[in-house]
């Protein structure tokens, strides 16, 4: 495999999509980061919505494969819900032996990085991002393990951090909504490295490695507060809570507000964005955004802060 590097995992994504013949549908997970579908709209690509698996969180494979059957696609993006690195190597093989052509994007933005390619995927691309509030956070970088044989050109566009801002502020809008999307194209992708140049790949890796103990650290540490102050039924299995700890309430918005009220912050990902992105409806995608909320274990939070929301949380559960 070759390893691709550019200033955003999402300027990747672009080249690939951009560097295929065909402008066929993807297959996208409805609890995708924002910033994924939005590229597609840039590079003009068409796609559409598979709901989560209410077992694993992750996409709906047997949904997926009922797609596939059916129709054409150019490619699918299968995404790691909260970072979860469980990979369905069965079906990646079986999408392969319905479609040879068909690509198979592995995005692994949300997990621990791999510095090695997993030579045993099905996969054509393994994508990591070392960008804000990842796992290694160096704020600028993405990286790709590929196949030789997936056409790859990197593309060379104008970017404007003002643009880039106002998009941000734009889908969050709609998704806070939960009205359409309206794409409209500027300078947001940031694919050349005026701004963040490109470290030598073995210097850029020495910098994940170093970056990752440290991170872990933080996160073992955070995790052990949350997991003993808070009910065992509220949380995630464990294999979910690296990126962030993950709980599941009924009164999401009660506790949210408690936490804000208390001067504390939290997060609400990943919202589905089926009916905001792309037509259709994800259930299960929508009954996870409903209940999620995910508590920061990174260096943006300390351990009193834990305790801190712990105990928010316990008084307002009922």
């Amino acid at each position: 495999m070759q390893i691709i590097q550019a200033p955003r995992a999402s300027a990747i994504l672009y080249n690939l999509l951009v560097s295929q013949k065909e402008r066929l549908p993807w297959l996208l997970p409805a609890n995708i980061c924002p910033i994924v579908p939005i590229t597609f709209f840039k590079a003009g690509v068409p796609f559409q919505f598979v709901d989560i698996s209410a077992r694993t969180l992750h996409m709906d494979l047997e949904q997926a494969e009922a797609s596939i059957r059916t129709r054409k696609y150019g490619g699918l993006l299968y995404a790691h819900t909260y970072g979860e690195a469980s990979t369905p190597r069965d079906f990646f093989a079986d999408a392969k032996s319905l479609d040879p052509e068909l690509l198979i994007f592995d995005d692994r933005c949300l997990c621990i990085p791999d510095l090695e390619p997993d030579v045993n995927s099905f996969a054509d691309v393994i994508l990591y991002s070392t960008g804000y509030a990842k796992i290694v956070e160096l704020n600028f970088g993405g990286y790709a393990f590929m196949k030789e044989s997936v056409s790859y050109r990197t593309e060379h566009l104008p970017f404007t951090a003002r643009d880039h801002d106002e998009l941000e502020k734009s889908y969050k809008g709609s998704i806070s909504k939960r009205a359409r999307f309206i794409y409209r194209d500027t300078d947001w992708l940031e694919t050349d490295s005026d701004l963040h140049p490109l470290r030598a790949w073995y210097d850029y890796r020495r910098q994940i490695k170093n970056g990752l103990k440290e991170s872990m650290d933080q996160r073992a540490t955070l995790n052990a507060i949350y997991a003993a102050n808070l009910p065992f039924e509220t949380q995630l299995p464990s294999e979910y809570q690296s990126w962030r700890f993950n709980i599941r309430v009924k009164n999401k918005k009660r506790v949210l507000d408690a936490i804000f009220k208390a001067g504390l912050f939290a997060s609400l990902h990943y919202a589905s964005l089926a009916g905001i992105m792309a037509e259709g409806s994800a259930p299960q995608a929508e009954m996870l955004a409903n209940e999620v909320i995910n508590l920061f274990n990174d260096h943006h939070f300390t351990a009193r802060q834990a305790e801190q929301i712990c105990a928010v949380i316990m008084e307002n559960l009922k």
